[in-house]
Formats: C-alpha cells, structure tokens, sequence
C-alpha cells in the first residue's frame, strides 16, 4: 500500500508528488486537511503537517526526509546530480524555495487568499498581500539570473532544486499571483518543466470555490 496525504495546493506535497510521478511511482492521493487535527492522522504524524507518505509499514514525513528516502531507494531517474559541488547547490537552491521563496511568498499570497478561506481562519490581510507581491518580483529576477548561465535552476541537468521551485510558483501560479512576463528564461523553464508528464495530475488539480486562470493548464502559456 503506497499512499501520500496530500493538500491539492500544498507546495511541499506538490514537490514530492512531482518526485513521484517523475520516477513513475504510483501511489494513491488521500486528501488531508491539517487544521482538522485528525486524530488518525497526528498518531501517524504529530506534526500534523503534509505531506505524508505510508509505504506498507513505512511512514514518512517532512518533504526533505521523503524526497531523499525516494532519491536513494529509486535512483532513477536521478534528481540530485553526481558531483558533490552540484549535489550541494541543487539542495541549496531547493532549500531557497522551500524556505525563503516559502515564507516570502507562498505564505503572504497563497495561504492568506485560499487557506484561510479554506480552513475558516479569517480574512486576508492586506499587508502580507502586499508583501508577497514585492517579494515575489525579487525572486523572479532572481532566477532570471540564474537563467543566464544555466539550464536549469542549478545547473545542467533538472533536480530536486527544480520542482522545489515549480512546486511554488505552480501553486501560485493557479490564483494568478506569477507574473510570466517578468522574465523570459522563467517563462521558458517553468514551459519546459510543466509540459513533463510528472506535471499532469498537478495541473488536473481543482479547489472548490477556487477557479485557476484559463493558462494554468495549458502547456504553451
């Protein structure tokens, strides 16, 4: 039994569902809604945070934990690179997303306009919105300088630095919050990236009361 607990718009489970999907691994999505405190769940997670992933007896938590358990037990095809100095900024760069882009971004944007409104929280407050906007512009340039010189966000080859990144702005990007016009080298990696097959079932992903912009799924944007 294979089965990852999951918020559709979640980044961090969006990250590992595109780790999965990537080395073809399937397993069954179960909807979980933390602010519910489950008692099921907190027993298997007392974080009580997603995602999760139960293999049979196994249960994994923390998205960083479960992508290096799925990168050593199914190597290919390989999301970390082989040479030290590469392993090393590929983690860096998924840390940046996962972390800084995260707290940042995601949580002024995201989890003000559509989880509060999910979990009945409150209302988004209009700083932290403002917020997100500017500090979402910062990023963008960011990677469009990184851009310059690579093929991808560390380097040549895609890894883990690169659905780290595709998980948030993803995620973003289904309540209109990425401007795609920032940068063409965004634009045309993110393109590149979401026309992966390990990208379908995340672009198939609805939220009630919660309509994506017609681009969202549509692979040439």
């Amino acid at each position: 039994m294979r089965r990852l607990y999951h918020m559709p718009l979640s980044p961090f489970c969006r990250k590992i569902r595109l780790v999965l999907a990537e080395k073809k691994i399937e397993v069954e999505l179960v909807e979980e809604k933390p602010w519910e405190r489950r008692m099921d769940y907190l027993r298997m997670n007392p974080s009580g945070k997603v995602p999760l992933l139960k293999l049979d007896d196994l249960v994994l938590a923390e998205s960083n934990a479960i992508f290096e358990y799925i990168e050593e037990t199914h190597p290919d095809p390989p999301l970390l690179p082989r040479k030290p100095a590469a392993r090393a900024e590929a983690r860096r760069l998924a840390a940046w997303f996962d972390d800084k882009f995260h707290h940042e971004v995601t949580a002024n944007l995201l989890y003000e306009r559509v989880n509060k409104k999910l979990s009945k929280t409150g209302y988004p407050e209009s700083d932290k919105i403002k917020a997100g906007l500017r500090n979402i512009k910062y990023h963008l340039d960011y990677m469009e300088w990184l851009f310059e010189a690579r093929s991808w966000l560390a380097g040549d080859q895609m890894t883990i630095a690169d659905f780290a990144a595709a998980a948030q702005l993803s995620s973003l990007d289904y309540v209109s919050d990425v401007d795609w016009t920032r940068g063409q080298g965004v634009r045309d990696w993110y393109a590149k990236i979401k026309s992966r097959p390990a990208f379908r079932s995340i672009l198939a992903d609805l939220v009630p009361g919660f309509t994506p912009p017609q681009h969202y799924a549509d692979l040439d944007f």
